[in-house]
Formats: C-alpha cells, structure tokens, sequence
C-alpha cells in the first residue's frame, strides 16, 4: 500500500470516527433536553404529550391538596400564569419554600386528561430571599462600624 492510500485510509478512519462521536453526543443531549413552558403554551398545543418538560407558573392559592389515603406524599396542585391553568400530580417531599401565591416549576410529562405528573417539584424564591435562621443586618447598623 502507497503512503498515499495509507493516509487517505487514516483520515477516512478519523472522519467516521468523529462522526460517530457526534452523533452519540447530540443523541445524549437530545435525551436529557427539557423545554420551559407555561400554562398558556401547554393550552395552546405548543407542548407535545408525554415529552419531558418543565412546566412553570404560580401555584393557585386553595389548590393544593394531599392525599391522606394513599402510602406515598402524593400532592396535587394547580399552576397558573394568568388566565390558563396546568394540574400537576406530584409523588414526593415538596420543597421548603412551596407555597400557594409563589412560584414554582415542575418537571415531568403531561397525561391523557392533561395534567402535569411531577417527578421533580422546584420552589422559586425572589431575590430578597435569606435562608431560615438568617437575618439581613439592619440598614441602621450597615454603617456604623
């Protein structure tokens, strides 16, 4: 075989090689992709049933609602951004800082009869927020040193 031949086959090797890498890369972060969407594009069809999303609002006050009979923590509430609204089931400890009036996401796939079921249940804080036990120094004292 001529030095020639033998790095063309060398680079033909190295290209399907890096191809292959590519493709499994991209297939990977497909998988783990999760789009945001609001209770407003989930009532307009822009979500796909049964695709992995996030779905993100404020929780309704009077909405949520445990079951007591059943073994697990199941919970049930309703996330809205407005004039449209998403029911979410949600098996599971809920974050500290979950509450009604305040912001949340959940992540998991919407069902037949269009409600969220939860795998993942994350609270949202606003900026000002101190973990308990914590106090923000009077604005008094910030400046006497």
């Amino acid at each position: 075989m001529k030095p020639r031949h033998r790095r063309l086959a060398l680079v033909a090797a190295g290209l399907t090689l890096a191809s292959a890498g590519v493709t499994l890369a991209l297939g990977a972060f497909r998988s783990n992709l999760v789009f945001f969407v609001t209770p407003t594009q989930i009532a307009a069809g822009q979500a796909e049933r049964g695709a992995l999303l996030r779905g993100g609002g404020l929780v309704q006050t009077g909405s949520i609602a445990s079951d007591a009979a059943a073994e697990g923590l199941k919970v049930r509430f309703v996330l809205a951004d407005g004039p449209h609204t998403l029911p979410v089931v949600f098996e599971g400890v809920l974050p500290d800082l979950f509450s009604a009036g305040r912001g949340a996401i959940a992540q998991g796939r919407i069902d037949a009869s269009g409600t969220l079921v939860a795998t993942e249940v994350l609270a949202k804080h606003d900026e000002n927020y101190m973990p308990p036990g914590v106090h923000a120094p009077d604005a008094g004292q910030a400046g006497a040193r």
